[in-house]
């Protein structure tokens, strides 16, 4: 576990759930913390029944939940910090995060949904250029793209060369 940060945590905002996501999971995996956020860890009642493995190991998880829910915790702005501010467990903050962010993932469908059907409609204008028809088309992919689309180049590369009459 390397307790520096010789770079900046990326800040979560109300538009970039998805992109703090996939950054966050990278910046705790290279904490060796994402899997302690992403499976948590059992709080163990009777401490002195374990023996000195277990115990080592608990110790061990819960200065690593520690280290990952601070991690979380520097990501977000004031007023997402409020709203995990008395959890205790990283787990738990990401969870009351990934909930919160839940209706906009939805929105995220229909808008995915729309660029779908823009997608399948875009056809080159006769005035316009095959090279401002490639941008168009690529304007949209890389929005499908950022909400999460699977698009492959190949079937881009089709439907530009359908389109060119």
């Amino acid at each position: 576990m390397n307790n520096s940060f010789p770079y900046s945590i990326p800040k979560l905002t109300k538009e970039n759930y998805g992109h703090w996501c996939i950054r966050m999971k990278v910046l705790l995996g290279s904490q060796e913390a994402w899997d302690i956020v992403e499976k948590g860890y059992d709080e163990q009642e009777n401490e002195g029944a374990l023996n000195q493995n277990k115990k080592n190991t608990l110790q061990m998880n819960r200065k690593l939940d520690q280290h990952a829910l601070s991690i979380i915790h520097m990501g977000l702005d004031e007023g997402m910090f409020v709203k995990v501010a008395f959890v205790t467990k990283a787990k738990e903050a990401w969870k009351i995060l990934e909930n919160n962010f839940k209706g906009v993932e939805k929105v995220k469908k229909v808008q995915l949904q729309t660029l779908r059907g823009e997608f399948e409609y875009l056809h080159m204008k006769e005035s316009e250029s095959v090279s401002d028809y490639f941008t168009r088309v690529s304007s949209v992919t890389n929005q499908m793209k950022q909400f999460g689309e699977k698009i492959e180049d190949a079937h881009v590369v089709e439907k530009i060369l359908r389109s060119i009459d």
